[in-house]
Protein backbone atom coordinates (compact mmCIF):
# COMPACT_ATOMS: atom_id res chain seq x y z
CA UNK A 1 0.00 0.00 0.00
CA UNK A 2 0.72 3.60 -0.69
CA UNK A 3 2.59 5.19 2.72
CA UNK A 4 -0.55 7.96 3.18
CA UNK A 5 -2.55 4.89 4.12
CA UNK A 6 0.08 3.20 6.51
CA UNK A 7 0.42 6.54 7.92
CA UNK A 8 -3.07 7.08 8.63
CA UNK A 9 -3.96 3.71 10.00
CA UNK A 10 -0.89 4.15 12.89
CA UNK A 11 -2.21 7.73 13.15
CA UNK A 12 -6.05 6.08 13.89
CA UNK A 13 -4.59 3.65 15.88
CA UNK A 14 -3.15 6.51 17.98
CA UNK A 15 -6.28 8.23 18.04
CA UNK A 16 -8.18 5.27 19.80
CA UNK A 17 -6.21 6.66 22.85
CA UNK A 18 -3.16 4.39 22.45
CA UNK A 19 -1.07 7.74 21.59
CA UNK A 20 -1.61 8.66 25.45
CA UNK A 21 -0.02 5.15 27.23
CA UNK A 22 3.64 6.85 26.36
CA UNK A 23 5.34 10.29 25.51
CA UNK A 24 6.05 9.68 21.61
CA UNK A 25 3.20 7.12 21.34
CA UNK A 26 1.78 8.62 17.90
CA UNK A 27 5.24 9.07 16.82
CA UNK A 28 5.89 5.06 17.43
CA UNK A 29 2.76 4.15 15.73
CA UNK A 30 3.01 6.68 12.50
CA UNK A 31 6.79 5.34 12.33
CA UNK A 32 6.39 1.78 12.73
CA UNK A 33 3.51 1.51 10.10
CA UNK A 34 5.89 2.47 7.74
CA UNK A 35 8.87 1.29 8.79
CA UNK A 36 9.52 -1.91 6.80
CA UNK A 37 9.72 0.14 3.13
CA UNK A 38 13.02 1.43 4.33
CA UNK A 39 14.10 -1.46 2.39
CA UNK A 40 13.96 0.69 -0.59
CA UNK A 41 16.90 2.14 -0.36
CA UNK A 42 18.95 -0.99 0.14
CA UNK A 43 18.72 -2.33 -3.25
CA UNK A 44 22.45 -2.72 -3.96
CA UNK A 45 22.74 -4.77 -0.67
CA UNK A 46 24.68 -8.42 -1.34
CA UNK A 47 21.83 -9.78 0.52
CA UNK A 48 18.49 -10.98 -1.84
CA UNK A 49 16.43 -11.17 1.19
CA UNK A 50 17.40 -7.46 1.68
CA UNK A 51 17.62 -5.75 -1.48
CA UNK A 52 13.92 -7.38 -2.56
CA UNK A 53 11.55 -4.65 -2.34
CA UNK A 54 8.85 -6.46 0.21
CA UNK A 55 11.39 -9.40 1.13
CA UNK A 56 12.79 -9.21 4.68
CA UNK A 57 11.99 -5.77 6.33
CA UNK A 58 8.15 -7.05 5.10
CA UNK A 59 8.15 -10.29 6.56
CA UNK A 60 7.38 -11.79 9.74
CA UNK A 61 10.98 -12.12 11.25
CA UNK A 62 12.62 -8.63 9.81
CA UNK A 63 9.87 -6.18 9.88
CA UNK A 64 7.48 -8.03 12.53
CA UNK A 65 10.18 -9.43 15.44
CA UNK A 66 13.54 -7.54 15.11
CA UNK A 67 12.85 -4.17 13.57
CA UNK A 68 10.73 -2.79 15.82
CA UNK A 69 13.16 -2.76 19.07
CA UNK A 70 15.33 -0.86 16.81
CA UNK A 71 12.79 2.00 16.61
CA UNK A 72 11.66 1.75 20.02
CA UNK A 73 15.80 2.35 21.00
CA UNK A 74 16.11 5.19 18.52
CA UNK A 75 12.98 7.08 19.95
CA UNK A 76 14.26 6.35 23.28
CA UNK A 77 17.51 7.89 22.90
CA UNK A 78 15.84 11.08 20.93
CA UNK A 79 13.80 11.23 24.29
CA UNK A 80 16.16 10.89 26.44
CA UNK A 81 18.63 14.04 23.86
CA UNK A 82 15.61 16.24 24.06
CA UNK A 83 15.68 15.86 27.75
CA UNK A 84 19.14 17.00 28.28
CA UNK A 85 18.70 19.71 25.78
CA UNK A 86 15.95 21.19 28.31
CA UNK A 87 12.86 20.04 26.13
CA UNK A 88 9.14 20.56 27.32
CA UNK A 89 7.02 18.14 26.15
CA UNK A 90 3.60 19.61 25.40
CA UNK A 91 1.75 16.25 25.66
CA UNK A 92 3.13 16.08 30.24
CA UNK A 93 3.21 12.31 29.53
CA UNK A 94 5.72 10.61 31.26
CA UNK A 95 8.20 8.21 28.99
CA UNK A 96 6.92 4.74 28.88
CA UNK A 97 9.92 1.72 27.59
CA UNK A 98 7.25 -0.49 27.75
CA UNK A 99 4.60 0.82 26.13
CA UNK A 100 6.74 2.23 23.26
CA UNK A 101 7.99 -1.18 22.46
CA UNK A 102 4.83 -2.67 22.23
CA UNK A 103 3.13 0.84 20.29
CA UNK A 104 6.23 -0.12 17.71
CA UNK A 105 5.25 -3.61 17.71
CA UNK A 106 2.11 -3.10 16.85
CA UNK A 107 2.40 -0.55 14.36
CA UNK A 108 4.66 -2.51 12.69
CA UNK A 109 1.87 -6.01 12.14
CA UNK A 110 -0.06 -3.70 10.19
CA UNK A 111 2.15 -2.78 7.71
CA UNK A 112 2.93 -6.56 6.44
CA UNK A 113 -1.13 -7.26 7.01
CA UNK A 114 -2.09 -4.01 4.42
CA UNK A 115 0.45 -4.92 1.76
CA UNK A 116 -0.71 -8.39 1.93
CA UNK A 117 -3.63 -7.42 0.27
CA UNK A 118 -2.65 -6.24 -3.33
CA UNK A 119 -1.50 -8.05 -6.39
CA UNK A 120 2.39 -6.92 -5.62
CA UNK A 121 2.57 -9.38 -2.93
CA UNK A 122 5.24 -9.93 -0.11
CA UNK A 123 7.16 -12.79 1.10
CA UNK A 124 6.11 -13.02 4.37
CA UNK A 125 8.07 -15.81 5.47
CA UNK A 126 11.67 -14.13 4.47
CA UNK A 127 14.45 -15.21 4.79
CA UNK A 128 13.35 -18.61 5.49
CA UNK A 129 11.20 -18.94 2.47
CA UNK A 130 10.86 -16.47 -1.10
CA UNK A 131 7.09 -17.49 -1.49
CA UNK A 132 5.57 -14.69 -2.44
CA UNK A 133 1.98 -14.23 -0.53
CA UNK A 134 -1.25 -12.07 -1.34
CA UNK A 135 -4.84 -11.46 -0.48
CA UNK A 136 -5.57 -9.21 -3.70
CA UNK A 137 -7.89 -7.18 -1.17
CA UNK A 138 -7.08 -3.35 -2.32
CA UNK A 139 -5.83 -2.01 -4.91
CA UNK A 140 -2.29 -0.05 -3.91
CA UNK A 141 -4.33 3.04 -3.26
CA UNK A 142 -7.91 2.56 -2.12
CA UNK A 143 -9.45 6.32 -1.80
CA UNK A 144 -12.07 4.53 -0.17
CA UNK A 145 -9.63 3.30 2.73
CA UNK A 146 -8.13 6.72 3.00
CA UNK A 147 -11.83 8.29 3.14
CA UNK A 148 -12.69 6.15 6.42
CA UNK A 149 -9.24 6.53 7.91
CA UNK A 150 -8.99 9.91 7.39
CA UNK A 151 -12.61 10.90 8.34
CA UNK A 152 -12.22 8.76 11.92
CA UNK A 153 -8.97 10.43 12.62
CA UNK A 154 -10.30 14.17 11.81
CA UNK A 155 -13.59 13.26 14.05
CA UNK A 156 -11.83 12.11 16.90
CA UNK A 157 -9.30 14.84 16.95
CA UNK A 158 -12.25 17.53 16.50
CA UNK A 159 -13.92 15.31 19.60
CA UNK A 160 -10.59 15.29 21.99
CA UNK A 161 -9.98 19.19 21.12
CA UNK A 162 -13.89 19.67 22.85
CA UNK A 163 -13.01 17.66 25.73
CA UNK A 164 -15.62 15.17 24.89
CA UNK A 165 -16.10 11.74 26.26
CA UNK A 166 -14.80 8.78 24.06
CA UNK A 167 -13.17 11.28 21.96
CA UNK A 168 -11.31 8.29 20.37
CA UNK A 169 -14.73 6.30 19.12
CA UNK A 170 -15.13 7.76 15.59
CA UNK A 171 -10.97 6.75 14.91
CA UNK A 172 -12.15 2.95 16.45
CA UNK A 173 -15.44 2.77 14.00
CA UNK A 174 -12.81 3.91 11.44
CA UNK A 175 -10.60 0.53 12.23
CA UNK A 176 -13.52 -1.07 12.51
CA UNK A 177 -14.81 -0.09 9.13
CA UNK A 178 -11.37 -0.27 7.38
CA UNK A 179 -11.36 -3.95 8.41
CA UNK A 180 -14.86 -5.04 7.25
CA UNK A 181 -14.05 -3.06 4.27
CA UNK A 182 -10.80 -5.29 3.51
CA UNK A 183 -12.61 -8.81 4.74
CA UNK A 184 -15.42 -8.07 2.06
CA UNK A 185 -12.93 -7.58 -0.65
CA UNK A 186 -11.13 -10.49 0.47
CA UNK A 187 -14.13 -12.33 -0.08
CA UNK A 188 -14.63 -10.78 -3.97
CA UNK A 189 -11.25 -11.89 -5.19
CA UNK A 190 -11.94 -15.10 -3.79
CA UNK A 191 -14.71 -15.44 -5.69
CA UNK A 192 -13.15 -13.63 -8.56
CA UNK A 193 -10.26 -16.21 -8.50
CA UNK A 194 -12.70 -19.34 -8.97
CA UNK A 195 -14.36 -17.73 -12.38
CA UNK A 196 -12.35 -18.66 -15.03
CA UNK A 197 -13.35 -22.46 -13.83
CA UNK A 198 -16.53 -21.65 -13.37
CA UNK A 199 -17.82 -21.01 -16.74
CA UNK A 200 -15.65 -19.56 -20.11
CA UNK A 201 -13.15 -19.80 -20.69
CA UNK A 202 -13.11 -22.81 -18.34
CA UNK A 203 -9.54 -22.63 -17.30
CA UNK A 204 -7.67 -24.87 -14.59
CA UNK A 205 -4.87 -22.32 -13.64
CA UNK A 206 -1.95 -22.80 -11.72
CA UNK A 207 -1.92 -19.69 -10.52
CA UNK A 208 -4.32 -16.42 -10.34
CA UNK A 209 -4.33 -13.27 -9.37
CA UNK A 210 -7.63 -10.81 -9.39
CA UNK A 211 -6.59 -6.84 -8.93
CA UNK A 212 -9.22 -4.61 -7.44
CA UNK A 213 -9.83 -0.81 -9.53
CA UNK A 214 -9.66 1.94 -6.69
CA UNK A 215 -13.11 3.58 -7.45
CA UNK A 216 -15.29 0.34 -8.44
CA UNK A 217 -13.31 -1.37 -5.97
CA UNK A 218 -15.53 -4.55 -6.52
CA UNK A 219 -14.65 -4.99 -9.91
CA UNK A 220 -11.01 -7.49 -10.75
CA UNK A 221 -9.29 -7.75 -13.56
CA UNK A 222 -8.37 -11.20 -13.10
CA UNK A 223 -5.22 -13.03 -14.61
CA UNK A 224 -4.02 -16.47 -14.60
CA UNK A 225 -1.43 -19.01 -15.85
CA UNK A 226 -2.18 -22.06 -17.67
CA UNK A 227 0.01 -24.71 -19.60
CA UNK A 228 2.71 -21.49 -20.69
CA UNK A 229 -0.46 -19.46 -21.68
CA UNK A 230 -1.60 -16.42 -19.47
CA UNK A 231 -5.01 -15.58 -20.00
CA UNK A 232 -7.00 -11.95 -19.52
CA UNK A 233 -10.31 -11.15 -17.97
CA UNK A 234 -12.91 -8.80 -16.28
CA UNK A 235 -15.02 -9.80 -13.13
CA UNK A 236 -18.13 -7.99 -11.87
CA UNK A 237 -20.08 -9.01 -9.45
CA UNK A 238 -22.93 -7.19 -9.92
CA UNK A 239 -23.11 -8.78 -12.88
CA UNK A 240 -22.07 -12.47 -12.52
CA UNK A 241 -21.00 -13.63 -9.20
CA UNK A 242 -19.30 -16.74 -10.25
CA UNK A 243 -18.24 -16.31 -13.75
CA UNK A 244 -16.63 -13.47 -15.94
CA UNK A 245 -17.97 -11.33 -17.70
CA UNK A 246 -15.20 -10.53 -20.28
CA UNK A 247 -12.06 -12.63 -21.38
CA UNK A 248 -9.53 -12.67 -23.72
CA UNK A 249 -7.93 -15.73 -25.77
CA UNK A 250 -5.00 -16.69 -23.89
CA UNK A 251 -1.44 -15.36 -25.15
CA UNK A 252 1.52 -17.52 -24.51
CA UNK A 253 4.61 -16.25 -22.06
CA UNK A 254 7.54 -17.76 -23.81
CA UNK A 255 9.10 -18.86 -20.74
CA UNK A 256 9.50 -22.05 -22.06
CA UNK A 257 12.05 -20.87 -24.89
CA UNK A 258 15.42 -21.96 -24.99
CA UNK A 259 16.71 -17.96 -25.85
CA UNK A 260 14.31 -16.98 -22.78
CA UNK A 261 16.30 -19.70 -20.50
CA UNK A 262 19.53 -18.77 -21.64
CA UNK A 263 18.46 -14.32 -20.85
CA UNK A 264 16.96 -15.41 -17.42
CA UNK A 265 20.39 -16.01 -16.29
CA UNK A 266 22.32 -13.28 -18.35
CA UNK A 267 22.12 -10.05 -16.36
CA UNK A 268 21.65 -9.57 -12.01
CA UNK A 269 19.00 -7.62 -13.38
CA UNK A 270 17.24 -10.35 -15.13
CA UNK A 271 17.43 -12.87 -12.14
CA UNK A 272 16.53 -10.18 -9.70
CA UNK A 273 13.42 -9.58 -11.67
CA UNK A 274 12.16 -13.01 -12.04
CA UNK A 275 12.98 -13.42 -8.26
CA UNK A 276 10.50 -11.11 -8.48
CA UNK A 277 8.04 -11.75 -10.89
CA UNK A 278 5.09 -14.13 -10.59
CA UNK A 279 3.20 -13.97 -13.85
CA UNK A 280 6.16 -13.64 -15.92
CA UNK A 281 6.54 -13.22 -19.99
CA UNK A 282 9.09 -12.59 -22.33
CA UNK A 283 8.96 -10.55 -25.81
CA UNK A 284 11.31 -12.33 -27.80
CA UNK A 285 12.85 -9.56 -30.82
CA UNK A 286 15.36 -11.10 -32.88
CA UNK A 287 17.79 -8.83 -34.14
CA UNK A 288 20.80 -10.37 -36.57
CA UNK A 289 22.97 -12.83 -34.81
CA UNK A 290 21.05 -11.52 -31.17
CA UNK A 291 17.81 -11.27 -30.06
CA UNK A 292 16.30 -8.56 -27.31
CA UNK A 293 14.25 -10.42 -24.83
CA UNK A 294 11.99 -8.23 -22.56
CA UNK A 295 10.96 -9.75 -19.60
CA UNK A 296 7.17 -8.07 -18.05
CA UNK A 297 5.18 -9.58 -15.48
CA UNK A 298 1.30 -10.37 -16.50
CA UNK A 299 -0.24 -8.18 -13.50
CA UNK A 300 1.49 -4.91 -14.84
CA UNK A 301 0.32 -4.56 -18.22
CA UNK A 302 -1.23 -1.46 -18.69
CA UNK A 303 0.57 1.21 -20.40
CA UNK A 304 0.72 3.51 -17.83
CA UNK A 305 2.77 0.65 -15.78
CA UNK A 306 4.43 -1.32 -18.32
CA UNK A 307 7.55 0.71 -18.68
CA UNK A 308 8.72 0.51 -15.07
CA UNK A 309 7.98 -3.00 -14.41
CA UNK A 310 10.20 -4.99 -17.37
CA UNK A 311 13.67 -5.91 -18.04
CA UNK A 312 15.47 -6.59 -21.50
CA UNK A 313 18.33 -8.60 -22.17
CA UNK A 314 20.30 -9.17 -25.55
CA UNK A 315 21.90 -12.92 -26.42
CA UNK A 316 23.26 -14.75 -29.17
CA UNK A 317 20.74 -16.26 -31.25
CA UNK A 318 23.72 -18.72 -32.64
CA UNK A 319 22.32 -18.86 -35.91
CA UNK A 320 23.76 -19.84 -39.06
CA UNK A 321 26.31 -17.79 -40.23
CA UNK A 322 26.93 -16.51 -36.33
CA UNK A 323 30.00 -16.75 -34.28
CA UNK A 324 30.04 -17.77 -31.08
CA UNK A 325 30.70 -15.67 -28.55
Amino acid sequence: MDNLTHSLVGWALGETGLKNRTRKGLAALVLAANMPDIDVFFGWSPWAPLAMHRGFTHGLVGGVLLMPPLLAGLLWLLDRWQQRRGAVFRSGLPMRGGWLLALCYLGALTHPLLDLQNVYAIQLLSPMSEAWFHTDGLFIVSPWLLAVLGAGIWASRRRAKRGAARAGRPAKAALAGALGFIAANIGISVLAGHAPSQGVPYAVPDRVFASPEPLAFWRRDVIWRQNGHIGFGRYDPMRSLFTLVDSQPPVADNMGSALVAKAAHATPQAEKFLAWSQLPMARIEPHGCTARVTFGDARFTGPAVRRNFNTSVDVPTGGPGCHAP
